[in-house]
Protein backbone atom coordinates (compact mmCIF):
# COMPACT_ATOMS: atom_id res chain seq x y z
CA UNK A 1 0.00 0.00 0.00
CA UNK A 2 1.48 3.50 -0.96
CA UNK A 3 2.57 5.84 2.56
CA UNK A 4 -0.44 8.02 3.37
CA UNK A 5 -1.10 10.89 5.20
CA UNK A 6 -0.75 9.94 8.88
CA UNK A 7 1.45 7.30 8.23
CA UNK A 8 5.39 6.95 9.95
CA UNK A 9 7.84 7.62 7.05
CA UNK A 10 9.18 4.01 5.87
CA UNK A 11 12.75 3.47 8.37
CA UNK A 12 15.30 2.78 5.81
CA UNK A 13 18.53 3.86 4.55
CA UNK A 14 19.28 6.19 1.49
CA UNK A 15 22.43 8.04 0.38
CA UNK A 16 24.11 11.75 0.49
CA UNK A 17 27.02 12.84 -0.95
CA UNK A 18 29.54 13.57 1.91
CA UNK A 19 33.37 15.01 2.24
CA UNK A 20 33.20 13.61 -1.81
CA UNK A 21 31.56 10.30 -0.93
CA UNK A 22 28.51 8.48 -0.88
CA UNK A 23 27.52 7.86 2.49
CA UNK A 24 24.41 5.81 3.81
CA UNK A 25 22.14 7.80 6.58
CA UNK A 26 19.04 6.74 7.82
CA UNK A 27 16.18 8.30 6.64
CA UNK A 28 14.81 8.42 10.47
CA UNK A 29 17.67 10.64 11.49
CA UNK A 30 16.95 12.92 8.62
CA UNK A 31 13.35 13.58 9.88
CA UNK A 32 13.41 13.21 13.59
CA UNK A 33 12.27 16.39 14.92
CA UNK A 34 12.26 17.92 11.91
CA UNK A 35 9.59 19.30 9.18
CA UNK A 36 10.94 18.55 5.66
CA UNK A 37 9.20 19.10 2.78
CA UNK A 38 10.55 15.87 0.53
CA UNK A 39 9.46 15.65 -3.06
CA UNK A 40 10.64 12.54 -5.55
CA UNK A 41 11.81 12.54 -9.07
CA UNK A 42 12.03 9.51 -11.64
CA UNK A 43 15.33 10.78 -12.53
CA UNK A 44 18.20 13.68 -12.69
CA UNK A 45 18.66 15.48 -16.15
CA UNK A 46 14.94 14.17 -17.26
CA UNK A 47 13.03 17.17 -19.04
CA UNK A 48 9.98 17.61 -16.65
CA UNK A 49 12.05 17.01 -13.45
CA UNK A 50 14.80 19.42 -14.47
CA UNK A 51 12.72 21.79 -16.41
CA UNK A 52 9.86 22.10 -13.70
CA UNK A 53 9.93 19.80 -10.35
CA UNK A 54 13.07 20.64 -8.97
CA UNK A 55 13.24 24.48 -10.38
CA UNK A 56 10.27 24.79 -8.04
CA UNK A 57 11.43 23.51 -5.04
CA UNK A 58 14.60 25.60 -5.33
CA UNK A 59 12.93 28.95 -6.16
CA UNK A 60 10.26 28.22 -3.46
CA UNK A 61 12.80 26.89 -0.96
CA UNK A 62 12.91 30.36 1.04
CA UNK A 63 8.88 30.41 0.86
CA UNK A 64 8.56 27.04 2.15
CA UNK A 65 11.02 27.52 4.84
CA UNK A 66 9.15 30.33 5.78
CA UNK A 67 5.88 28.29 6.19
CA UNK A 68 8.00 26.40 8.94
CA UNK A 69 9.62 23.81 6.86
CA UNK A 70 13.48 23.04 8.15
CA UNK A 71 14.53 21.55 5.01
CA UNK A 72 13.85 21.00 1.60
CA UNK A 73 14.86 17.59 0.17
CA UNK A 74 15.24 16.20 -3.14
CA UNK A 75 15.01 12.16 -3.59
CA UNK A 76 16.08 10.41 -7.01
CA UNK A 77 17.16 6.92 -7.66
CA UNK A 78 20.45 7.82 -9.18
CA UNK A 79 23.88 8.05 -7.50
CA UNK A 80 24.64 10.99 -5.15
CA UNK A 81 27.25 12.22 -7.38
CA UNK A 82 24.34 12.37 -10.57
CA UNK A 83 22.57 14.28 -7.82
CA UNK A 84 24.87 16.73 -6.99
CA UNK A 85 25.89 17.59 -10.40
CA UNK A 86 21.95 18.31 -11.28
CA UNK A 87 21.90 20.40 -7.77
CA UNK A 88 24.76 22.29 -9.59
CA UNK A 89 23.95 23.08 -13.18
CA UNK A 90 20.17 23.76 -11.77
CA UNK A 91 20.96 26.57 -9.15
CA UNK A 92 19.35 24.25 -6.70
CA UNK A 93 22.98 23.26 -4.55
CA UNK A 94 22.50 24.92 -1.04
CA UNK A 95 18.45 25.32 -1.84
CA UNK A 96 17.74 22.09 -1.92
CA UNK A 97 19.05 18.72 -0.37
CA UNK A 98 19.83 15.59 -2.41
CA UNK A 99 19.28 12.25 -1.46
CA UNK A 100 20.22 9.22 -3.56
CA UNK A 101 17.97 5.91 -3.67
CA UNK A 102 19.63 4.27 -6.13
CA UNK A 103 18.50 0.56 -4.62
CA UNK A 104 15.04 1.98 -4.47
CA UNK A 105 14.68 1.29 -0.98
CA UNK A 106 12.25 4.03 -0.08
CA UNK A 107 11.01 3.86 -3.28
CA UNK A 108 9.63 0.39 -2.45
CA UNK A 109 8.98 0.42 1.47
CA UNK A 110 6.33 3.78 0.15
CA UNK A 111 5.13 1.61 -2.78
CA UNK A 112 6.36 4.52 -4.64
CA UNK A 113 8.53 2.68 -7.51
CA UNK A 114 7.34 1.91 -10.84
CA UNK A 115 8.79 0.64 -13.90
CA UNK A 116 9.32 3.13 -16.68
CA UNK A 117 10.37 0.55 -19.83
CA UNK A 118 8.84 2.66 -22.06
CA UNK A 119 11.03 5.49 -21.53
CA UNK A 120 14.15 2.75 -21.21
CA UNK A 121 14.39 4.48 -17.40
CA UNK A 122 13.76 0.81 -15.87
CA UNK A 123 12.55 0.57 -12.03
CA UNK A 124 12.71 4.27 -10.71
CA UNK A 125 10.33 6.34 -8.13
CA UNK A 126 7.62 7.64 -8.30
CA UNK A 127 7.22 11.60 -8.71
CA UNK A 128 5.21 12.70 -5.69
CA UNK A 129 5.37 15.71 -2.93
CA UNK A 130 5.48 15.40 0.46
CA UNK A 131 5.71 16.83 4.14
CA UNK A 132 6.72 14.76 6.96
CA UNK A 133 6.45 16.40 10.60
CA UNK A 134 8.51 14.37 13.12
CA UNK A 135 8.80 11.08 11.04
CA UNK A 136 5.07 11.42 10.36
CA UNK A 137 3.68 12.14 6.59
CA UNK A 138 0.99 15.09 7.04
CA UNK A 139 0.69 15.76 3.50
CA UNK A 140 0.94 13.76 0.69
CA UNK A 141 0.79 14.04 -3.31
CA UNK A 142 1.76 11.84 -5.86
CA UNK A 143 1.13 11.12 -9.84
CA UNK A 144 0.51 9.08 -12.46
CA UNK A 145 3.63 8.63 -15.02
CA UNK A 146 4.07 11.65 -17.51
CA UNK A 147 1.84 14.02 -15.46
CA UNK A 148 3.14 17.21 -13.31
CA UNK A 149 1.26 19.46 -11.36
CA UNK A 150 0.15 17.83 -8.00
CA UNK A 151 3.63 17.46 -6.84
CA UNK A 152 4.45 20.80 -7.12
CA UNK A 153 6.30 23.06 -4.60
CA UNK A 154 3.16 25.54 -5.04
CA UNK A 155 1.15 22.58 -4.19
CA UNK A 156 2.54 22.06 -0.74
CA UNK A 157 2.92 25.91 -0.45
CA UNK A 158 -0.87 25.64 -0.72
CA UNK A 159 -1.35 23.14 1.92
CA UNK A 160 0.53 24.78 4.44
CA UNK A 161 -1.27 28.19 3.61
CA UNK A 162 -4.12 26.09 4.45
CA UNK A 163 -2.94 25.32 7.68
CA UNK A 164 -2.18 28.85 8.45
CA UNK A 165 -5.37 29.65 7.58
CA UNK A 166 -7.21 27.08 9.90
CA UNK A 167 -4.76 28.48 12.64
CA UNK A 168 -6.12 31.68 12.58
CA UNK A 169 -10.24 30.54 12.35
CA UNK A 170 -9.57 28.92 15.35
CA UNK A 171 -7.65 31.80 17.31
CA UNK A 172 -10.69 33.86 16.36
CA UNK A 173 -13.19 31.83 18.24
Amino acid sequence: MTIAKGQKIPSVDIFVLEGGAPKAVSIDALFSGRRVAMFGVPGAFTRTCSASHLPGFANNADALKAAGIDEVLCLSTNDVFVLDAWARASDADGKVSMVGDGLLSFARAADLDVMLRDNGFGKRCRRFSMIVDDGVVTHFHTEKPGEFGETSAETLLDDLSGERSQLCRVGER
